[in-house]
């Protein structure tokens, strides 16, 4: 569970963007456009793929990679560039299954022409590891289920709901290819949703920080890890908008660790329990330069 000195510190960060998003944002769309091929570069590492986010940025600006490339890691770089885009251009369309199965038919096409936009079916079984998907026949209805449950659900603080969306997601693993980057796009179309910014999943540590959330709800049916993750990920992406717009400039976190005095162990310790507004760009903490410990 979160204790309430974090949901309380949540909300005080979000208030404090919220003031800067009402002054700035286009300056916030921006961001959202320049993050763009590291949130594609990241989501599709953690599925195995080997682009590099240069790779993926060369493939985004229409050219392709300086190395010879899978052509299906270059079809998953531009499909998952236009779901995410189609995501960030429409915040208001709603949350349906429809739109669900358009995402998941604009991020195989060419990859899987023959599974894209539909639910598994038939004899269509997916495993992961020891984890086993949904049975075919139920996906379809364990989906709108878990959708109405978001929509419906009050007791959980915000967070803490699209946490347990994403983990029944992933579980029931209704797709047979691309769950894990469709999953990831829905947290962040109901991050979108709430007024929040979205959020980079990373890979470098996926296998301590997010699998391992994931597993613990399929064996315990407990979100408490996966909201865990989540929140810290809501935080450093405030940080982050409200750091590039509200200050002067931004320099690596171990940079200002020196003149502040701080060891960089312990610099980046704080960045990962997000008790510094520290975020990363590029896979590298940075950090305001005119942050002062204390001081906000």
């Amino acid at each position: 569970m979160i204790n309430r000195a974090t949901w309380d510190r949540v909300d005080a960060v979000v208030e404090q963007y919220r003031q800067v998003a009402e002054q700035h944002p286009e300056a916030l769309k921006q961001i959202a456009l320049a993050e763009l091929a590291e949130a594609v570069q990241q989501s599709n590492a953690i599925e195995n793929s080997t682009l590099t986010l240069d790779d993926t940025e060369r493939i985004l600006a229409g050219l392709m990679p300086r190395r010879g490339d899978d052509l299906r890691e270059v079809y998953e770089a531009t499909n998952l560039a236009a779901v995410t885009s189609d995501q960030l251009a429409d915040p208001a369309a709603p949350l349906t299954i429809d739109l669900i199965l358009r995402w998941h038919r604009m991020l195989l096409t060419g990859i899987r022409d023959d599974v894209a936009g539909r639910f598994r079916q038939g004899d269509e079984w997916v495993r992961v590891g020891a984890h086993l998907g949904a049975n075919p026949d139920f996906t379809a209805d364990l989906v709108a289920e878990a959708l109405t449950g978001f929509h419906q659900e009050e007791r959980m603080p915000t967070l803490e709901r699209i946490a347990w969306f994403h983990c029944e997601f992933e579980i029931i693993h209704p797709f047979v290819d691309g769950n894990g980057r469709i999953g990831r796009v829905l947290m962040n179309k109901q991050l979108q949703d709430v007024g929040l910014p979205p959020v980079i999943v990373r890979a470098r540590n996926r296998r301590i920080d997010y699998y391992p959330q994931l597993e613990q709800y399929g064996r315990t049916n407990s979100h408490d890890g996966m909201t865990r993750l989540l929140v810290l990920l809501v935080l450093e992406s405030l940080h982050k908008r409200i750091a590039l717009v509200s200050s002067r400039r931004v320099i690596p976190l171990a940079e200002w660790a020196r003149t502040a005095g701080v060891s960089g162990a312990s610099a980046t310790n704080k960045a990962k329990r997000q008790t510094i507004p520290a975020f990363r760009v590029r896979d590298r903490w940075m950090i305001a330069s005119d942050f002062q410990p204390g001081g906000r």
